[in-house]
């Protein structure tokens, strides 16, 4: 009897000691949610630190910002007309325009010059062409050079120097500059093309002309 006491007594005294330590002891609750509205997929319970004064708190993670910036591609020219003069037999003459261009293309631009008559065409009769086709002394040729940069684009690079050369056909189109980055549009200055015409003394006397067609692309 007396060792039933005792053993009640200790479990008495147990369970008092785990109330005491119990009742000492600050647990977390979980008080309410931090969501998003209409969906469960971003809960997360909020959790109060059970004491006064305290605190509860609780996070919403994988909210997304998004944004949208829209290409733009400018080209603009500086003229629209390349006068060479009068042709002098065996004397290069030349003419320039200047172009410039602006893009946010992430990964710049091309820019070519196509010939629409293979050379520059006598305009009383379409046989009859300025160019390096007939071996006969006559040259026709393209040619361009970058000017200034002006992109603040780090590790910005254009290649705008394309070495006289000859033009015979209206299909090729010759790469006159090219870019790799973004680039602001300021003046007209970004390349300067250059357009020359060699006639012979047995060059047929006449108008001659020819018209290009200027292409840029992107790289968005």
């Amino acid at each position: 009897m007396i060792k039933t006491k005792i053993k009640k007594a200790i479990a008495v005294a147990s369970v008092a000691s785990i109330a005491a330590a119990t009742l000492g002891t600050t647990f977390a609750a979980n008080i309410g949610t931090a969501g998003v509205s209409g969906t469960g997929a971003f809960d997360s319970n909020i959790v109060w630190d059970d004491t006064f004064p305290g605190f509860a708190t609780g996070s919403v993670s994988g909210i997304v910002v998004k944004a949208k910036v829209d290409p733009t591609l400018n080209m603009t020219l500086s003229t629209s007309e390349i006068d060479l003069g009068t042709l002098v037999a065996g004397v290069p003459s030349n003419g320039t325009l200047d172009i410039e261009v602006g893009t946010n293309a992430v990964n710049g631009v091309n820019v070519t010059a196509r010939s629409s008559k293979g050379g520059l065409e006598n305009t009383a009769s379409g046989a009859i062409v300025i160019n390096d086709a007939d071996a006969d002394g006559e040259a026709y040729t393209f040619a361009s050079s970058a000017n200034a940069i002006d992109s603040t684009v780090s590790g910005f690079a254009t290649t705008g120097d394309l070495t006289a050369l000859e033009v015979n056909d209206n299909v090729t189109e010759h790469t006159i500059y090219t870019t790799n980055k973004p680039e602001r549009d300021l003046g007209v200055n970004d390349v300067t093309f250059t357009v020359s015409a060699t006639a012979t003394a047995q060059t047929p006397a006449g108008d001659y002309e020819d018209t290009i067609t200027f292409t840029v692309t992107g790289n968005f």
